[in-house]
């Protein structure tokens, strides 16, 4: 049985991290699957916990640049936004230091490390408290629907790991956004909390990702966060018996319904994403209607997820 630690018990966590245990707690995005960057055990046992591919890359997490500073080569670009958006949901993608202590598995054995500072401060106050860098992906099954409450990683990880430190809701809903800077022209590689417009307001233009960056990234599976039931996307009606993901005023005849925000607020849609989803995703429905979400700001992190547990099924 996996343990669940109040904020109170915040130290039995931070015990638990240091002697090699897998240990998931909250951060602004979503829940993370800790383990000691620096311990190989670790790191290996978050990738047998979830099932995740060993050639996927974990993000790193630190509390502040100047955790982060040993670890890897930060140049102009980088301060910048570390300046501007950590902590935070940003994850950036930079060349290993010669002297980096993280384990060669979480980088998925590439010259190049994914790091960032979450806001969340029970997170923060974690990784204070073990004193050593935390790899965490998110806290579930590799592939399946990304957890936003304590109880999502339970019901995904329950007798896999230690312990799951509970800070309520996650506030952003969708994991980082991650910029690789290890190459002269900065690449978007994966959409998320920090939108590409408040990238390139710091950077300038910003590339997207192609299909051969796709290794440098975790959370870049041509099919990821997948509920069981397929999606269909774009849906402009929905039949009874299906379930509908709605956003603003819901389409009629719908076997149930959860609305990502009934006032189009994008903010708001992100942080219920994977929760709707995940109440949604019932036997009793055929599939899961999803109605059209703008690409702009926030949006394009929230289709990006769509899209991609969308593939791979008939829609």
């Amino acid at each position: 049985m996996t343990e669940r630690l109040s904020a109170a018990q915040l130290d039995r966590a931070a015990s638990l991290l240091r002697d090699g245990a897998l240990v998931a707690f909250p951060t602004e995005t979503v829940y993370g699957l800790g383990g000691d960057a620096t311990n190989d055990r670790a790191v290996a046992a978050i990738f047998a916990a979830k099932g995740r591919p060993n050639f996927n890359p974990l993000i790193v997490h630190v509390a502040e640049l100047a955790a982060a500073e040993p670890l890897a080569t930060f140049d102009d670009r980088a301060r910048d936004l570390v300046r501007r958006f950590w902590p935070g949901p940003l994850t950036l993608v930079l060349k290993r230091s010669t002297a980096c202590s993280i384990s060669r598995l979480a980088s998925a054995g590439l010259e190049t490390l994914a790091l960032r500072a979450p806001a969340h401060p029970q997170a923060q106050a974690l990784l204070r408290a073990v004193r050593r860098p935390l790899a965490a992906p998110s806290a579930n099954r590799s592939g399946h629907v990304s957890p936003t409450t304590s109880d999502h990683v339970v019901d995904e990880l329950d007798g896999r790991i230690a312990a799951v430190l509970d800070g309520g809701p996650c506030r952003v809903g969708i994991e980082s956004t991650v910029v690789d800077l290890s190459q002269p022209h900065a690449v978007l590689l994966r959409p998320g909390g920090v939108p590409r417009e408040q990238l390139e307001s710091v950077l300038g233009l910003v590339a997207g990702a192609t299909d051969a960056d796709a290794s440098r990234s975790p959370g870049m599976f041509e099919r990821h966060y997948a509920p069981a039931r397929p999606l269909r996307l774009n849906a402009t009606t929905v039949a009874p018996d299906e379930a509908l993901l709605a956003f603003g005023p819901p389409l009629p005849g719908a076997g149930a319904t959860v609305n990502l925000s009934s006032a189009h607020n994008l903010t708001e849609a992100a942080a219920n994403l994977f929760a709707a989803l995940r109440t949604l995703d019932q036997p009793r429905f055929t599939a899961i209607a999803v109605m059209p979400i703008p690409e702009t700001g926030l949006g394009a992190a929230i289709n990006d997820r769509l899209r991609r547990a969308a593939r791979g099924r008939a829609n």
